[in-house]
């Protein structure tokens, strides 16, 4: 095993039982049988392995719940949408226990923004869903649903995080689309409005061409050859030169979608060109 995934997966099993204040930098090395020295040559703090974290996790979650609010049959979308994020959340329910316990409880600045940062990409993927789904239905609506969906989602996966209540994946995946159809088509009252939404913290993080360059050419380098690669390495030329037809650059997108290395690049691309 990797040194540096070793430690993330050490670590992330600390923080679950101790939190991230709680954990010493001494407490990880010990439990992962490393020296200090090893530890600050794949991570600079503890605060940079914290981030480390919440990206590795967080990437896969956000590229994935966008890909199917885009893809997904209309009338599946809402069951598949609950379904995947409880499906995650309880295969890595250590990171969910952490990453919902210390939304609430840090004081870190840069992971304050972090949080934030992936909590708005969120919430940008759940309005894309309400508009495909209800359209100008919900013109009123959708932003003060975008927090009933929210809320479903956080006080659900509390109950089988915390209280040990038994999860029926597909019971509440039913259950909870029911619900949310029901307000879509029924709520008239809305709380969160257009302008308050716009008033709200802005995303201040929209990556550059050069900047997504530079991620696909880190990602190119940590893989090895495949179709993945290869698509990728196109991917990278389309950018710098464009030649190939939008169904082209789909494709090329659909070929790394699922590649471990490639799911990030993949949701951004997908960003970039409008998808």
């Amino acid at each position: 095993m990797v040194k540096r995934q070793l430690i993330m997966e050490k670590a992330l099993e600390l923080f679950a039982k101790q939190g991230f204040e709680a954990t010493s930098v001494q407490q990880i090395t010990d439990y992962c049988g490393i020296s200090k020295g090893a530890f600050y040559l794949s991570f600079k703090s503890k605060d940079e392995l914290i981030i480390a974290l919440i990206d590795h996790f967080m990437m896969q979650i956000i590229s994935d719940i966008d890909y199917l609010v885009i893809n997904s049959k209309v009338e599946e979308l809402l069951y598949d949408f609950y379904y995947a994020i409880y499906h995650t959340f309880q295969k890595h329910s250590d990171f969910a226990k952490v990453f919902m316990k210390e939304q609430s409880q840090t004081i870190n600045k840069e992971l304050i923004l972090k949080m934030k940062y992936y909590d708005k990409l969120m919430e940008d993927s759940i309005l894309s869903m309400i508009e495909r789904l209800y359209g100008n239905e919900v013109n009123e609506t959708k932003y003060d649903l975008i927090y009933c969906i929210k809320g479903f989602m956080n006080t659900y996966t509390h109950l089988f995080l915390f209280h040990d209540f038994p999860l029926d994946l597909k019971l509440l995946s039913k259950s909870l689309a029911d619900k949310t159809n029901v307000l879509a088509h029924h709520s008239t009252l809305p709380f969160v409005s257009k302008e308050l939404f716009h008033t709200m913290e802005p995303l201040n993080e929209k990556i550059t061409k050069e900047q997504l360059l530079e991620t696909i050419e880190q990602k190119i380098g940590e893989m090895k050859e495949s179709i993945e690669k290869e698509s990728l390495t196109l991917l990278k030329q389309q950018l710098q030169e464009p030649v190939y037809s939008l169904a082209i650059v789909k494709g090329l997108l659909e070929n790394i979608r699922n590649h471990p290395h490639c799911k990030w690049v993949s949701y951004l691309l997908r960003r970039f060109y409008g998808f």
